[in-house]
């Protein structure tokens, strides 16, 4: 029985969603991290809690497996239903308690509230990014699906 070559192995769909995992967790840390700099500053503090920071890193991780595999991926959909509203709404709530538990803003609730607002900000940034780069991708096969049909027609 022979390999299709074409088809993805189970290692490759695991690798890949590993990838994209990682770019999230990156990308959401990098988005809280930023809000929580900026919290700093404006508390008139120039540091930044290193326990935080590992614990910020750590919620990102976990919360992106969730929204992966729980919530197939919301912030890459195509359009935002009712599956991908549940996990906005989960990823966020979990991203509230985790930085009311941890104390990243000294368990005030406005600053809570105000990074809810902005994780629902970055999450809809992301899923225009990834929309936008879906149709982009879609171009560019469709010129070269041409572009070997033409040659292919030159060929025979």
């Amino acid at each position: 029985m022979m390999k299709d070559d074409n088809k993805l192995t189970l290692w490759e769909r695991y690798l890949t969603s590993e990838i994209g995992i990682e770019f999230k967790a990156c990308l959401y840390f990098f988005a809280i991290l930023f809000f929580y700099c900026i919290y700093r500053l404006i508390c008139g503090s120039h540091e930044a809690s290193i326990l935080h920071m590992t614990e910020m890193i750590l919620a990102c991780y976990i919360i992106c497996y969730i929204q992966v595999y729980a919530f197939a991926n919301f912030d890459e959909a195509d359009e935002i239903r009712g599956r991908e509203i549940a996990g906005i709404i989960v990823c966020n709530l979990l991203y509230c308690i985790l930085s009311y538990a941890c104390n990243w803003y000294e368990r005030k609730l406005i600053p809570t509230l105000i990074m809810a607002a902005y994780i629902l900000l970055v999450y809809l940034c992301v899923f225009l990014i990834y929309r936008i780069k879906r149709r982009i991708d879609d171009k560019k096969l469709n010129e070269e699906l041409e572009l070997f049909k033409h040659e292919h027609q030159k060929s025979e």
